[in-house]
């Protein structure tokens, strides 16, 4: 092995033994910087012959580049060794589970709308909508309200900018007014058949949608939801509103022992008018009477301004909150998880 030859595989043993990208650079210094064992090579050729020169200089950059490539071999190999250091130190365990994006779902109170909606729909019921910025007339005027009464008072009710002094704009209180609105376009529509003396097919509709009134605690909310029904015709009782909302509740509930009070009571709209309580037999709320809807024989004013003639329609209403019914069948005690938003609470009903 000649001396050049013994120059390069110290130099290769030297790289072998550099731990650190330093230490690689520090040998690199010993062989190919500017004191290096090859620039002293270089130097020591001013003394040879032109032939010599040539024959010397071939070897000493056959030397120079093995040496260069065993450089970066190593260097190469100290990158890769960091490389496989920095991904051992951060390495995934595959074996858990990977970061999936939340599944969402209906709100309980929409899911209450829609089972709502469904049994109604199977009684042959339309569902209605209208705006939740009425006027004082759908709200209040046509539902025989009159002007004295509490309900109107800035203390119960969210007036807003339009409409006039006497006849002023408002967020809608219940959802009533949405059933007056279908009953008008209802008896537009079959104003000619009525005219001619003709019977007018039925009014069955019921106006679930968000109400507002001036009220909040565990039990209340200013904004909530309602209920309405209605059903118009020649022919309907008090005993159809018993049946339709025993049906109702009992599928609701999906209970068939669940027990049904109809109290007396008083609203402006309805005459007479009950109170709806129910009573479950089995459960945490057994044996109590739970107050779920208002209710009552339309009244001959609200029919009239319906367009419709009380001597010959007569009819139904009841109102229920949604809102309630939800807390019932999922055993909610505070109404205020309901609009908290807390994803915690709202998942368990997916």
């Amino acid at each position: 092995m000649n001396e050049l030859d013994t120059l390069v595989e110290s130099a290769r043993a030297d790289f072998a033994q550099a731990t650190t990208p330093v230490d690689l650079e520090n040998a690199k210094a010993r062989y190919l910087g500017k004191a290096g064992r090859i620039t002293e090579l270089m130097k020591g050729m001013g003394a040879l012959s032109v032939e010599e020169k040539k024959t010397r200089g071939a070897a000493i950059n056959v030397a120079k580049q093995a040496i260069e490539t065993a450089l970066t071999d190593r260097r190469q190999a100290l990158a890769d060794a960091e490389l496989q250091a920095q991904l051992k130190a951060e390495a995934l365990d595959v074996s858990l589970p990977g970061r999936q994006r939340g599944v969402g779902g209906l709100h309980p109170v929409s899911l209450t709308l829609e089972r709502i909606e469904a049994i109604f729909g199977s009684m042959g019921f339309e569902v209605a909508d209208g705006p939740e910025i009425e006027s004082d007339w759908f709200n209040f005027t046509a539902l025989n309200t009159p002007e004295d009464h509490p309900a109107r008072s800035m203390h119960d009710t969210f007036y807003v900018e339009g409409g006039s002094a006497k006849a002023p704009n408002l967020l809608r209180t219940h959802t009533s007014p949405m059933q007056i609105r279908h009953a008008v376009q209802h008896v537009k529509r079959h104003r000619a058949a009525l005219d001619a003396g003709q019977a007018m097919p039925e009014i069955r509709v019921i106006a679930p949608g968000r109400t507002y009134r001036v009220d909040s605690d565990a039990t209340h909310s200013p904004m909530f939801h309602q209920c309405e029904g209605l059903w118009i015709g020649e022919n309907v009782s008090f005993k159809d509103l018993k049946v339709v909302f025993t049906d109702f509740c009992r599928t609701f509930f999906e209970s068939d022992d669940l027990v049904l009070r109809f109290r007396p009571s008083f609203f402006p709209f309805t005459e007479p008018s009950a109170e709806i309580d129910i009573q479950f037999q089995s459960g945490p709320l057994a044996g109590r009477w739970l107050e779920v809807a208002g209710s009552g024989q339309v009244h001959p004013n609200v029919v009239r301004n319906m367009g419709l003639d009380p001597e010959r329609y007569i009819g139904f209403a009841f109102g229920m909150g949604p809102d309630r019914l939800t807390m019932l069948r999922y055993g909610v005690n505070d109404l205020r998880l309901f609009f908290d938003g807390d994803v915690r609470f709202l998942s368990q009903f997916r």
